[in-house]
């Protein structure tokens, strides 16, 4: 038994490392939410979640007043046990992103302890079925680059020895996104992955509009191209076009996965493991997943997403979004266009103390 003596969860701002916008935002800042678990056998687990911007002192709050209090007392090992515990507590907002980003903080900490006991790093201990993992770019792909910007930066990735890179669609004309990823293709070959992010901004006719010119550019997938309620606008849409369509990182529960893979509405599934609520609920989504024959590019997080995509045989590319330099003493680990999980026992993510303690809010 390893008894949680002590538990709490601060807000730390991170300001964005480079302008990053999409069809319907732009990345003001990272809301990062903490938690710290101290048991009895003298571990201390630290687990986080993120907001783009917003929210993040709701999820705090959340944390303080409701969940924090619950875990005194109990014990560490119990996982699963507590996450549902967490859940039913806060039922009047569940399914939710207030709740699900708040039981990520919680749940991300007692795996840190889990794998801290065990010796172990997170990718052996959730499963281990490789060390390293392929790596796609998103840093090169944002809307307000010029053609030129994006076509010197999909090139450096590729000259990296990257698999793939990914570019954010959206533009008010079709033909203008068109011609931006056609000039990509024809700078990186045909042996690259592209993949285009459309962040839930087009309607149903649109998407299937803009997929079908988009064919050309032979596609590694088409992501978020509608809103992420949509499941019969995503089911029309695959049915329509021979490009795969990526869901998931807007979806906070392991249903909304169920709904689209028994539905055929997602070919590749981009679960986040701050937003679906933690490492437990992210690998029941993988593993489902994986009874459906579908892979799994998680979205975001690559500095934890890194282990579970290793962890698991159905994951395929980890996203590369430098977000956290400014509070960690060492960077993910890339070699030959491969990220590499952490060796060390725990999440992997060795934190800078007094960075974290100089970016506190409140």
């Amino acid at each position: 038994m390893s008894t949680i003596v002590n538990a709490r969860a601060y807000l730390v701002d991170l300001e964005v490392e480079t302008v990053r916008t999409d069809a319907v935002q732009s990345f003001l800042k990272q809301e990062t939410v903490f938690v710290e678990i101290d048991t009895d056998d003298g571990l201390t687990g630290t687990g986080y979640s993120y907001t783009i911007g917003t929210g993040g002192g709701a999820v705090l709050s959340m944390l303080r007043n409701h969940l924090v209090p619950r875990l005194v007392g109990q014990d560490a090992a119990h996982i699963e046990h507590l996450w549902m515990d967490l859940f039913a507590s806060t039922r009047a907002t569940t399914v939710g992103a207030i709740t699900s980003l708040a039981l990520a903080a919680v749940d991300t900490a007692l795996w840190d302890i889990k794998c801290k006991s065990a010796g172990a790093a997170l990718w052996e201990v959730a499963g281990g079925y490789r060390k390293d993992v392929p790596l796609y770019d998103t840093e090169g792909g944002w809307l307000h680059l010029t053609q030129d910007e994006l076509v010197s930066g999909a090139v450096a990735s590729r000259d990296a020895g990257w698999g793939g890179l990914k570019l954010k669609v959206g533009k008010p004309n079709h033909r203008e996104d068109l011609e931006r990823l056609l000039a990509v293709r024809a700078a990186v070959g045909d042996r690259m992955d592209i993949m285009v992010d459309a962040n839930q901004s087009m309607t149903s006719a649109e998407a299937i509009r803009r997929a079908r010119a988009f064919e050309e550019v032979d596609l590694f997938w088409l992501e978020e191209p509608l809103p992420a309620d949509d499941v019969a606008g995503h089911v029309r849409l695959a049915q329509s076009t021979s490009i795969p369509i990526a869901v998931g990182e807007s979806m906070y529960s392991i249903a909304q996965f169920r709904d689209y893979l028994e539905r055929g509405a997602a070919s590749i599934v981009q679960v986040d493991v701050a937003r679906i609520g933690g490492i437990t609920p992210w690998l029941k989504v993988a593993h489902l997943a994986e009874a459906f024959n579908v892979s799994v590019c998680p979205h975001f997080l690559m500095e934890l997403h890194v282990s579970l995509v290793a962890a698991i045989p159905n994951g395929r590319y980890v996203e590369h979004i430098p977000q956290l330099r400014s509070i960690t003493n060492t960077e993910m680990v890339i070699r030959d266009g491969r990220a590499h999980a952490p060796e060390t026992p725990g999440l992997g993510i060795d934190w800078n103390r007094d960075a974290i303690d100089n970016r506190r809010v409140g």
